[in-house]
């Protein structure tokens, strides 16, 4: 791999495109990264779709060229602005994103929403709600229960999305930072995905308000905070920080660890799961975890 990594950054930066052959990933199943194979070192796919994603290239569908081994091809990212670049309503690309297509996310989501385990016709609060594809989740998180939504954000075209979505939830334009509002009233669930690191959002100040305000005693919270970004339509793993080429956990780390803290030391149980987005699950400390959490 110190030979191969070089060797196809210096031919993307050349040409943005590169084809090559590797033993098939499939013949070498049980053997560890680099264990010898009759067509050569044995690499899971997995290592090249990571080592794609460390390229900033798109690994095409791999070709079967015969003799034990297999044609990739890997092709630079287009360059194309964040998807929150025109803004989180429908006119930008942010409209387009669907997290519960990763699975990793789709799976811990699911299991930390039954973690929380809101109660028969409970109250859930989702804050920066966007267009209300992550709460398809409380359907399959709870089939047997229906349960009473509050979404709100700041933009009215994405809240209309959300809305058509899910017409039978309510939805209100609020900026988070007014909370708390006692005419919200106290809910089961406070959901709160990729918002505490948004610009003008104090993690502190809004984890205070909404414990002492607007959770019932038996409520709990799931905070989301990404660790990826997306890259010509790719999730690409890692939180990256401004001018850092490589993406550096630094931020992210202190940012779960202080929520963690803020919320173990007022009685909460707290679990971090996830992957490309990192979920921090509290639910009070007397309250017993459920079982049954997979999906």
């Amino acid at each position: 791999m110190s030979v191969i990594l070089p060797a196809l950054r210096r031919a993307l930066a050349e040409a943005g495109r590169v084809t090559f052959s590797v033993p098939d990933p499939g013949l070498g199943l049980g053997l560890y990264v680099g264990e010898a194979t009759n067509a050569g070192l044995h690499r899971p796919l997995n290592v090249w779709v990571d080592l794609a994603d460390l390229l900033g290239a798109h690994l095409h569908t791999p070709e079967a060229v015969g003799a034990g081994r297999i044609r990739l091809t890997l092709q630079r990212y287009a360059p194309a602005p964040a998807p929150d670049a025109a803004g989180y309503g429908t006119a930008g690309e942010w409209a387009r994103v669907n997290k519960l297509e990763d699975p990793v996310f789709l799976a811990t989501f699911i299991e930390a929403l039954r973690r929380v385990n809101p109660p028969v016709g409970g109250r859930v609060l989702a804050l920066g709600v966007n267009a209300g594809h992550e709460l398809d989740a409380l359907a399959l998180a709870f089939p047997d229960r229906t349960v009473e939504v509050l979404g709100i954000d700041l933009d009215q075209s994405a809240l209309a999305a959300a809305h058509a979505r899910h017409p039978s939830f309510s939805f209100r334009v609020l900026d988070v930072n007014t909370l708390p509002l006692p005419e919200l009233g106290s809910f089961d669930l406070v959901l709160a995905l990729s918002l505490l690191q948004s610009p003008g959002v104090v993690p502190h100040d809004l984890l205070r308000a909404i414990r002492r305000h607007h959770l019932t005693p038996t409520g709990g919270l799931i905070l989301g905070f990404p660790n990826a970004r997306y890259l010509d339509g790719h999730l690409s793993y890692g939180a990256r920080m401004k001018n850092y080429a490589r993406p550096d956990l630094s931020l992210l780390c202190t940012d779960v660890t202080q929520a963690r803290r803020q919320l173990q030391k007022h009685g909460f149980k707290v679990f971090v799961t996830g992957k490309y987005e990192v979920l921090v699950t509290a639910i009070p400390a007397g309250i017993e975890t459920p079982t049954g959490l997979e999906f």
